[in-house]
This record gives C-alpha cells, sequence and structure tokens, in this order.
C-alpha cells in the first residue's frame, strides 16, 4: 500500500477500473452522451474482480488488510458495542500508556471489563498512541483493569490490534517483558470468563500479552502470529523482501488458527474488509461475544481457570 493512497495493492486493477468508470460519467453527464450500457458493463466487471480477488486472499494480502488505514479500531468497536464506558488510565507505577484503552462498560446491560489496544489515523494520533505498541505501564495498566473486573466479578473483553510491543530501550529499562509474562500468568488465573477479539493484527508477545482467554474469536481478514512477516523474513531470508514468503509459512490467517484450534472462532467482515462498514461488522462481532460469554457464564471459577490453562497447555503439542 502506497502512503497516498488507502486502497492496497492487490486491489490496483479495481482502482484502475473505478477511476475509468467515474471518467464515463463525468463525460456522459457533460458531453450528454448514453453511456449506460458501457457503465453497466464495467460496473459488472468491477464486480467480478472483486470477487475473483477476495475469494482467493494470500495471507500476505491478508496482513495488508488487517493493517487497512481505515480499518475499524478498539475504540471503534467500544462504541458500537458498548454502552456506559468509562476509560480509566494508569498503572499506578509509572504513567498512563495511550496505546492501552480500557474501563468498566455494559454489553447489552451486562457489566463487563473492556481492554483494547488501540492505534490513531492521524500522524498526531498514532504517535499519542505509539502506533498502537504498548510499553510496560500499558499492560500493567491492562492487567489491574482485569483484576478490578474479577473483583467484582465481571467478565472481561479484550480488542487486539497490535503489530508488537514497543521495542525501545526505554521500555526494556521499564520492564516490558516481565511485564507480557506477568499478564500470562495472571490471565491464565482470574476466576472470570475473558473473551478475546483480534480485530486487526496481532503479532508478538505484544499481542499475546491480552490475548489469554476462555475463548478466542478473530475477525475474518485479521492475522495473528509470534512476528512480523517482515521481521521473519529478514531472521530466516536476510532481506524483507521474501516477506510473503513467510506470511505463508508462519500460516497467521483466520482459517489456519481454526485449523490448528488455536482460535475459537472465524466472525465474518463485510465484502472487502471491515474498513467498508463499521456498523456491519460490529454488529457481527458483538452477537460471537455475545454467543461466547453466553457458553462461559454458568462456569465455576474453578473450572474456568481448568479449561483455560488446558486450552494454552494443547497449544503447540504434535507427534511426529
Amino acid at each position: 500500500m502506497t502512503e497516498s493512497s488507502s486502497h492496497l495493492d492487490f486491489e490496483r486493477p479495481i482502482v484502475t477500473l473505478e477511476k475509468r468508470i467515474e471518467e464515463m460519467e463525468i463525460q456522459a453527464e457533460t458531453d450528454g452522451l448514453d453511456l449506460s450500457r458501457e457503465l453497466h458493463n464495467l460496473e459488472e466487471k468491477v464486480e467480478k474482480l472483486r470477487k475473483e480477488i477476495y475469494s482467493d486472499l494470500s495471507r500476505w494480502q491478508r496482513v495488508q488488510i488487517s493493517r487497512h488505514p481505515q480499518r475499524p479500531y478498539a475504540l471503534d468497536y467500544i462504541g458500537r458495542m458498548l454502552t456506559d464506558f468509562t476509560e480509566l488510565h494508569g498503572d499506578r507505577h509509572y504513567g498512563d500508556d495511550k496505546s492501552i484503552v480500557g474501563g468498566p462498560a455494559r454489553l447489552e446491560g451486562e457489566p463487563i471489563m473492556v481492554v483494547g489496544i488501540q492505534n490513531g489515523r492521524s500522524v498526531e494520533e498514532r504517535q499519542m498512541r505509539n502506533f498502537g505498541m504498548p510499553h510496560p505501564e500499558g499492560y500493567r495498566k491492562a492487567l489491574r483493569l482485569m483484576q478490578m473486573a474479577a473483583k467484582f466479578n465481571r467478565p472481561i473483553l479484550t480488542l487486539v490490534d497490535t503489530s508488537g510491543a514497543f521495542p525501545g530501550i526505554e521500555a526494556e529499562e521499564r520492564g516490558q517483558a516481565e511485564a507480557i509474562a506477568r499478564n500470562l500468568y495472571e490471565m491464565s488465573h482470574l476466576p472470570v470468563p475473558i473473551v478475546v477479539a483480534i480485530i486487526g493484527q496481532a503479532f508478538s508477545g505484544g499481542a499475546i500479552g491480552v490475548t489469554v482467554g476462555d475463548r478466542i474469536l478473530m475477525l475474518e481478514h485479521a492475522v495473528y502470529s509470534v512476528i512480523v512477516p517482515e521481521s521473519c523474513s529478514t531472521i530466516l531470508f536476510r532481506t524483507r523482501d521474501r516477506k510473503e514468503e513467510a506470511a505463508e509459512a508462519l500460516r497467521l490467517s483466520a482459517e489456519d488458527l481454526l485449523t490448528e484450534k488455536i482460535i475459537d472462532r472465524i466472525v465474518p467482515e463485510p465484502f472487502g474488509g471491515a474498513h467498508h462498514d463499521y456498523d456491519e461488522v460490529a454488529s457481527s462481532l458483538k452477537l460471537h461475544i455475545q454467543e461466547a460469554l453466553a457458553e462461559l457464564r454458568g462456569l465455576p471459577p474453578t473450572e474456568l481457570v481448568d479449561q483455560r490453562v488446558e486450552k494454552f497447555g494443547r497449544m503447540g503439542v504434535f507427534e511426529e
């Protein structure tokens, strides 16, 4: 994707045809011509091409969709799915990390605690949100809110969208690795239902630091992996240019992860991606969250914890 366009690289043939349609419409209006048949044929061609492209996406193309600059972020979903949201701030140790947002809210009247990783759209907002890459204080804030949820017996919802935890030296100085590790341990033992929704890209330990849950939902075009394809390509092939090959090897799509039983459900997106209809994708995700919570609501706390530990203990087990 280029900086000057919100269209993805593989969508260029579609964009070219759409521009041609726009030009013909202007010409028809300016010159008083009847180009309805030609326009209809071009529109049919656009729809056919769009279906061909989106019915056979590569894993790298899914990475591109997950990073679309107009894709809805955590606060977009919170505003559409929840009511009475009150954002809480700070980790009570160092400061407030604005890449992590969270607080109490209601889902169709039911009290819950929501925690999300938030990016920005403008340059200023991206900088303020640290490009959706949490610092240690962000993970500690998330844990503080989740422990508060456990204290008041509220289910937890996390919305995950990050390229990874912030890799700067100051984050390491403030205990980045310990903060993520602490979250993994504490989340695995919290005695309340935890539903995780992967809404965009979910890479590295920065994602899993808020992704330990009883039910893991994943949007259709989201991606989830231990490393971003560019870094994987650099490590394995000594060049970033083989990122497409790395993405295939990582098997990071929702279908891959459902097959491997890493996630529990795939949430459908509007045709072409979540950025085409915020309300539709939020409605779809909300329904899946409600279904997941309904499955967990009656389980005793000890059973919830046992099942959660067993769930993650099974991941990565294989036979030769």
